[in-house]
């Protein structure tokens, strides 16, 4: 069979979940849909409160030619709630996970959730965010009159990146980008089409990246100071959109006031701050001892740091600063170390104390592996989606010439099949649940990563890789430059500075697409809240909807050289749509139609047999 529309499916969008942030005690409903063309002799939802399972029957809720809804009704015992469906045939059942179908009894990791907590604040759901590396995105005139410090190896503009792992001035080659030279470059944030700006830290620290800050009270005077972040936030808040900042809570830099006095007066109050021994050695970030690791077993640390309306988290969301949220660095190790793990009671002293200075502030978290056990309650809202985005789109559409740098691998990045894939983003679907899942980034490439034209290898791979950025569950994350195909080859060189003075080198037809896409994606609810049901996936293709009861989607992604794929009409809910966005021209990709037998033709790749990726209206 060449399509997958028979399986059983269950999301977490509104076509499926009454309400994807119940009372403790309530009674949700859910949905089950399967086929008519296969027979199912009952549903049952499985949920396991208080740890023991539990099974509510469904019934049959309308059914069509093509389809029938079950519905059952499940009572939210606990704050997280577990649970997925029994689909009988006859004899036998299968069951119904986050990560897809099983004909075999497996353990309850890849379980849909349901959680009682807040969910995330409707903008950064709904937003799309362009990710800046300050120092190398935009020089305004004021640059040119700060004094270069000590520490800094000073560039031109258009000067190449120092980016190998063994050459000290990696991290200290200082191109004098500032905030100014943001906001004097925000109609171009506006022309990609987003309209979230997060930048990475602002602190003033002894390094290009500023991840080793020397102080969380003021903004860096060589990016202009609290002044210019005033008049960037300014600037962002009168266009209606918003600004998010980076924290390092797991460190700080080995000249921050905290970490100088630690080590000056061993008895002083910021000596327990750091994890000092008998020795008067410190714990340093993976060893890197110009990044002293900060210990949130101690209450003082907190309550200045994380907790409080006067902490450090709480002073940058205040007037008259006003960031609307932030990006946690490190946030996986952030309260864990050894024997000791507060990391979760850090995530929701950050999370509490930011929604109680902005009801609607966002806390997402980096996290480079499987975050799902820091996702569940009411700590981070998200993750940047290395694993369940990333990773899978990579190596789906990675370079198949030559050899492809990866990120956090000790080997080249594979390239792996479609199947792979997709197999991938269902099991951390499963893992996250379907609303963390949903408002975490999906990122082609960050300032820690290779960029994702150097990935792909071709403009055309590139383009199907920002179509699935822009259409699958999750936040855009564009980090600036990759609209207009900067390359990169680790995330140093990925910190290559915005060519301002040379547009003619940059591939428009790449920042038209993604103008395209984020505007495809405000226009239709479906690519911000739909379900999501595959419908086919190969080696080289994925086909998919995103359903909503406003209206839905679907949506094809290919590396070429596939044809077209046959799919029923009934179960695919269409009599024919147009075509809303291809990367190869509109006009170029024939609309769906229905034929009559009851398929639709649904081509996979470009008219000249290439890589494509298309929206369709049903």
């Amino acid at each position: 069979m060449s399509h997958l529309l028979h399986e059983p499916h269950h999301d977490g969008s509104p076509l499926y979940v009454s309400d994807e942030a119940p009372a403790l005690g309530s009674v949700v409903s859910l949905w089950c849909r399967t086929s008519a063309e296969h027979p199912v002799t009952g549903v049952w939802v499985r949920s396991t409160p208080d740890a023991e399972p539990h099974f509510d029957a469904a019934v049959v809720d309308r059914r069509t030619d093509h389809e029938v809804w079950w519905r059952a009704e499940m009572v939210v015992r606990n704050p997280v709630q577990r649970y997925r469906f029994m689909v009988a045939t006859g004899d036998n059942y299968v069951w119904l996970t986050g990560a897809g179908v099983f004909d075999h009894d497996v353990p309850d990791t890849f379980d849909f959730t349901l959680s009682t907590h807040a969910p995330a604040p409707d903008w950064g759901r709904d937003t799309v965010v362009y990710q800046i590396f300050p120092d190398r995105f935009a020089r305004s005139a004021a640059a040119e009159g700060r004094e270069v410090p000590a520490w800094a190896v000073p560039a031109g503009w258009q000067d190449e990146v120092i980016y190998s792992g063994t050459d000290p001035r990696t991290p200290l080659q200082y191109f004098g980008g500032d905030l100014d030279g943001i906001t004097e470059h925000l109609d171009h944030v506006a022309e990609v089409g987003a309209d979230t700006v997060y930048m990475t830290p602002i602190f003033p620290g002894e390094s290009n990246h500023r991840y080793n800050a020397s102080t969380f009270e003021h903004v860096d005077p060589l990016l202009g100071g609290d002044e210019a972040l005033q008049r960037l936030v300014t600037a962002v808040h009168e266009r209606g959109w918003r600004v998010l900042g980076d924290l390092t809570t797991n460190h700080t830099g080995d000249t921050h006031e905290w970490f100088t006095t630690a080590l000056e007066d061993p008895t002083s109050p910021e000596r327990r701050y750091y994890y000092f021994d008998e020795h008067g050695r410190y714990e340093g970030w993976k060893g890197h001892s110009t990044l002293p690791k900060l210990d949130y077993t101690n209450p003082e640390l907190r309550h200045r740091f994380v907790e409080g309306p006067e902490s450090i988290v709480a002073k940058w969301l205040h007037p008259p600063y006003e960031f609307d949220g932030w990006r946690i660095d490190v946030a996986n190790m952030t309260g864990r170390r050894a024997d000791i793990d507060v990391a979760h009671d850090v995530a929701r002293r950050v999370r509490a104390t930011s929604t109680a200075v902005r009801s609607d502030a966002l806390v997402l978290a980096e996290h480079g592996h499987d975050a799902s056990g820091d996702l569940d309650g009411d700590g981070w809202h998200g993750t940047m989606n290395y694993v369940g985005f990333s990773s899978p789109v990579w190596t789906f559409l990675r370079n198949p010439e030559g050899v492809v740098p990866s990120f956090g691998l000790p080997v080249p990045l594979p390239r792996r099949s479609g199947v792979a894939a997709v197999r991938t983003m269902r099991e951390f679907l499963g893992r996250f649940g379907w609303r963390a899942f949903s408002c975490s980034w999906n990122i082609l490439g960050s300032h820690d990563t290779p960029r994702i034209r150097t990935v792909t290898g071709s403009p055309e791979r590139h383009r199907v890789a920002a179509g699935l950025q822009f259409t699958l569950p999750g936040v855009p994350m564009v980090f600036a430059g990759d609209e207009i195909g900067l390359e990169g080859v680790l995330g140093e060189d990925s910190r290559r500075t915005m060519p301002w003075d040379s547009r003619s080198s940059w591939d428009s037809a790449t920042l038209e697409a993604y103008a395209a896409l984020a505007r495809l994606r405000r226009e239709h609810v479906a690519l911000r809240r739909g379900g999501l049901r595959w419908a086919h996936v190969s080696d080289d293709a994925l086909v998919f909807l995103r359903e909503h009861p406003e209206g839905s989607v679907l949506v094809t992604g290919s590396r070429g050289g596939v044809g077209s794929v046959s799919l029923p009409a009934g179960p695919l809910g269409t009599t024919g749509g147009s075509v809303l966005f291809s990367t190869a021209g509109r006009s170029d990709v024939p609309a769906l139609t229905v034929s009559g037998s009851g398929t639709v033709e649904v081509p996979l790749s470009a008219p000249d047999g290439g890589p494509v990726f298309t929206v369709h209206a049903l």
